[in-house]
This record gives C-alpha cells, sequence and structure tokens, in this order.
C-alpha cells in the first residue's frame, strides 16, 4: 500500500471513532434524560427536550436583539438603550423622520409656549467648559466594522446660572451647592465594581456641578477618585458607620461628616425596586468590600428592612436631629410613597415639629436595583409620576414645602422625563441605571449573579477588565452635559428662560380618549382632598 492508501485507511478509522463517540455520547445523554425524575420534558421527550431549555435561555438574547420592536424592550426598551449611548458616546441625541412614540397612548407632555425663547435668552453659565472626549462616526455599514474616531471635545457644561444655584440645607453650618439639576443615584460599591464606580466618579467630575450618591454600601476609595462631591447613603445596616457590632458609630459618622468631598447625608428608609434593605451575594463580598462595610468577606449580607434606630415619624425625627447636631452638613431621606395619607402625614408631622429633613428623596417603584425580589419591584410602592406631585402637592398644603428640597428618581434617562418631574415638583433629579448604560451595561439582567458581561456590576477581577476607565468616564461625562443642553432647550419651548421654572403649568397629561389634564389642576384637586384627610394622631 502507498501512503495514500495509508492516509485513507487513517481518516475512516478516525472518522468511525469520532462517530462511536459521538453516538455514545448521545445515548449516554438519552439514558440520563430517560431516567432523571427532575424535569419531565427531558423524561418524557429524551435529547430533543434539551433543545427546548437551550432555546428558552437564549430567549432573552433573541427577543433583545431580534424579536422585539424598537419600543418594546423591559426594562428599557432598544430606542431607550441606544438613545443613552448615541449621547454617551457621540453627545448627540438626533433623530431623523419622525417620533416612534404612539400618540394614542396616554401619558405626559410638555406644554409648548407659542412664543418659545431665543437661545441667547436662555439663563445658563456661558463661560464653563468640559474638557473631554467623544467619538465622531465616520461609517456604519451592514458587514463592516464601524469606522469611527474618538477627538477631544470641548463644549460647555450648560451649568445653571449662580443666581439659579440650587442650595440644600441652607440654614446648616456647611450647605451644599449644586449648579446642575442632575446627578447619580446611590449605586454602592460591591454592587457596582471598582473600575464601574471610577468611572462614574470622574466622569461626574469632568461634567462639573453635580453630586454622586455612594449607595448604602459605604464610601470607598473609588468613589473619591473623580474628586467630585458625594452624598453618603446610610441603610439599615449602617455600613459605614457601624462598628464591630452592628451598631451606629457616632465618631465614624463624625470622621465623614469632617470628609470635605462629602457633602451630605441621605437616610435610606426604602428604595422603589425593594421596600427591604439590600441585599448583596457571598462571591461579591470580596476583602476589600467587607474592610469598608465592617462585615465579614464572602458572606452574603442583608440589610434589615428597616432602621433600629426608629420606627415612627418622631424617632426618625429624633434621629435625624441627633445627625444634624453630630455633623454641621445637610442630612436627608430617601423615601418610598405607599399612599397619599402616608405623604400627608410626613408633611403634617413636619409641619407640627418644626422640624424636617433638609432634603427628601423620593424614588419611585420603577426604580432599579442590584438584586431583589420579583414581587417588591413589580408591585410595592407607587410609581414616580404618581407619588412625586402627592409629596410636592402636601408640603406646600401644609406650608412646609420650602423646608426641604426634593430628589426624584425613577427612570428619568431623558431630558423630557427629567422636565416633567421637575413640573411634578422635583428641585433635582437622580439617575442610575443611565449612568450605567453610559459606562457600558447591556442590560444582561445579571447584577444579582456577579457574572456582568460588560464588567459593571460585577467585582470580579477577570470581567472588570472589560471596563477601561479612561474611556468610559468622558461617556458619563458626555451623557449628562447633553441631558442638561436638552433640557435648556425644553425650557426654551416652554417659554422659560432656564429648566428651574417648570411647574405644573408646564406640563399636560393626555388620556387614551385624546382629554387633555393640566397638572396645575390636578394639584389643585390633591390640595382639596388633603384638606378632607384626617390623619389620626
Amino acid at each position: 500500500m502507498n501512503l495514500s492508501d495509508y492516509l485513507i485507511i487513517i481518516v475512516f478509522t478516525g472518522g468511525v471513532i469520532v462517530l462511536v463517540l459521538v453516538l455514545v455520547f448521545f445515548l449516554s445523554l438519552y439514558v440520563i434524560d430517560r431516567y432523571q425524575k427532575s424535569h419531565s420534558i427531558l423524561r418524557k421527550f429524551p435529547l430533543l427536550g434539551r433543545m427546548r431549555y437551550f432555546l428558552e435561555n437564549l430567549g432573552p438574547e433573541l427577543r433583545q436583539y431580534l424579536f422585539n420592536s424598537d419600543r418594546e424592550g423591559k426594562p428599557f426598551s432598544r430606542d431607550d438603550y441606544s438613545h443613552i449611548v448615541h449621547s454617551a458616546k457621540y453627545q448627540r441625541n438626533v433623530i431623523g423622520f419622525g417620533s416612534k412614540r404612539d400618540f394614542r397612548e396616554a401619558g405626559y407632555y410638555i406644554r409648548n409656549s407659542l412664543f418659545p425663547k431665543q437661545m441667547e435668552e436662555l439663563v445658563f453659565d456661558r463661560k464653563t467648559r468640559i474638557k473631554g472626549r467623544k467619538y465622531l462616526l465616520i461609517q456604519e455599514t451592514l458587514f463592516a466594522q464601524r469606522q469611527e474616531k474618538l477627538e477631544e471635545n470641548h463644549s460647555l457644561a450648560y451649568l445653571l446660572d449662580e443666581r439659579d444655584t440650587i442650595v440644600i440645607g441652607p440654614d446648616r453650618p456647611s450647605p451644599f451647592r449644586v449648579r446642575g439639576l442632575i446627578g447619580m443615584s446611590g449605586m454602592s460599591f460591591g454592587a457596582l465594581g471598582s473600575n464601574a464606580i471610577t468611572a462614574l466618579s470622574e466622569g461626574l467630575a469632568i461634567a462639573k456641578g453635580t453630586w454622586m450618591n455612594t449607595g448604602e454600601g459605604g464610601v470607598s476609595p473609588y468613589h473619591l477618585k473623580g474628586n467630585v462631591d458625594l452624598i453618603m447613603q446610610i441603610g439599615p445596616a449602617l455600613f459605614g458607620v457601624r462598628d464591630a457590632d452592628g451598631q451606629f458609630d457616632w465618631d465614624e459618622f463624625r470622621r465623614k461628616s469632617e470628609m470635605p468631598q462629602i457633602k451630605a447625608f441621605e437616610l435610606k428608609l426604602g428604595q422603589g425596586a425593594k421596600l427591604r434593605g439590600g441585599h448583596l451575594d457571598a462571591e461579591k463580598v470580596t476583602p476589600e468590600i467587607a474592610s469598608i462595610r465592617s462585615i465579614r468577606p464572602y458572606q452574603s449580607v442583608d440589610s434589615p428592612n428597616r432602621f433600629h434606630q426608629f420606627h415612627d415619624l418622631p424617632t426618625l425625627f429624633e434621629f435625624i436631629a441627633q445627625l444634624k447636631e453630630a455633623s454641621s452638613k445637610p442630612i436627608g431621606i430617601k423615601i418610598v410613597l405607599g399612599s397619599y395619607e402616608e405623604a400627608l402625614e410626613l408633611a403634617r408631622y413636619i409641619k407640627k415639629s418644626e422640624q424636617a429633613p433638609d432634603f427628601i428623596s423620593i424614588d419611585g417603584g420603577e426604580g432599579g436595583t442590584g438584586a431583589t425580589f420579583q414581587e417588591l419591584a413589580d408591585s410595592v410602592g407607587l410609581p414616580l409620576y404618581s407619588a412625586l406631585p402627592m409629596l410636592d402637592a402636601v408640603l406646600r398644603q401644609e406650608g412646609v414645602r420650602d423646608r426641604v428640597k426634593i430628589f426624584a428618581s425613577g427612570k428619568l434617562f431623558t431630558p423630557d422625563r427629567i422636565a416633567v418631574a421637575l413640573a411634578m415638583g422635583a428641585d433635582l433629579v437622580n439617575i442610575a441605571r443611565g449612568f450605567m448604560i453610559s459606562i457600558g451595561c447591556i442590560q444582561a439582567l445579571k447584577c444579582q449573579s456577579n457574572s456582568c458581561p460588560a464588567g459593571v456590576a460585577t467585582t470580579d477581577p477577570k470581567l472588570q477588565k472589560a471596563l477601561v476607565v479612561d474611556e468610559k468616564k468622558y461617556r458619563v461625562a458626555n451623557y449628562l452635559v447633553t441631558l442638561r443642553e436638552g433640557l435648556y432647550r425644553l425650557a426654551a419651548a416652554a417659554g422659560i428662560d432656564s429648566p428651574v421654572h417648570f411647574r405644573p403649568e408646564h406640563a399636560v397629561f393626555k388620556d387614551q380618549k385624546g382629554i387633555v389634564y393640566n397638572l396645575d389642576a390636578l394639584y389643585r384637586e390633591m390640595v382639596e382632598q388633603g384638606r378632607k384627610v384626617e390623619i389620626t394622631e
């Protein structure tokens, strides 16, 4: 036999061996499936049932990229996601041909003026600029790789004019002054990785005039990287201000209060997606995170449902008073409203006690989280556009609205959503998931698992390498500045010279029948309702 005959025999023999191995493999799977007792489908349809489970696991990706329309996906549609990405990468949010919004559906609209403001009539800081970078899209085709280049970008920061500076805690020895209406909502180091927190901190610092809420996980070195103003959130587990026994550490609180970057403190009573304490899986609790939180590494941790330090309004306000005595900085609370009566009770107690938190952060039920339970995320806590006007209306009715600033949060990731919230009574706006998308989040919905493929919601060092801080930080700044610019465009359309002047009369609600309701009329109705409600003392 010649060499070619030997090769034929070798190839044939190898092929037979491979075929036998494949048959043995599938036969083994058949036997395993047929006699296992956990899955009915696999037991009845061995092998074929595995295809069903394969397609089920692949379903979220198929729906996200192939089958959902541009406006169908949840929590964020493809259009929502693209809008944020384009603002962050290209600092551009221009569309063509027309809106994809279904104008037959009920929704909120900005009430435009017959005589809008000219650009030169708008009141904002025209001197401060940011030194950033943005992408220039050169060409994008179906089969060729997208062609774009990163270029220097010196644009206006679109900060508020100095006369419109928002002052939080004006009566405090160290009030917090901000020149932007939008900041970052609470996102803890632990829920997010070090690269993500660093990119957010440095990006917000580039944009200027904003703040970063630390989340309930305490202040990490990565929150401090950008030298951006911080609001330190304190949750029921007291991470960052607890002693070895888990009790409130007043000495540590005073030390935190002396940190120049920390401008205010926020007591987290509730969060829209979880009316309970936070949760962190064991694999996310690295020694570094454990040290910051004063807990044991590599053990799952759950915050209590509420603070042990107080249990009602009188004890809450007493605790706030103690915090104010120990710190010169503003003290606020984060809440989720469940009813009109609850909002009214809070407003009346502020009036009765002549005490108040310096700010109230109100989170809607549509807010996000790293980990929670479905029943809490879907059904507990009112949506923001229902809760926010309630809170503002009852505070005004009781004559105490000027004592507190209101932060609003809950999917306020575009200028128009923010403008409606401002018209409903918000002074300031917090955003979380919009900023996550700006640094690379792809909505894999694996925040709770420590396996985020984009390196955002993970503490795994290997996965975090996907997130390049020196590139993503500029996207954060671009996204924020684009939001600010959009707010000024909407203000001009509404006939006002700054978004700080949005009021209920600047927004309307249209129902599915096409009937339009003015928000200021809704407010008057709420006030009348409040006068009829009696709260049992």
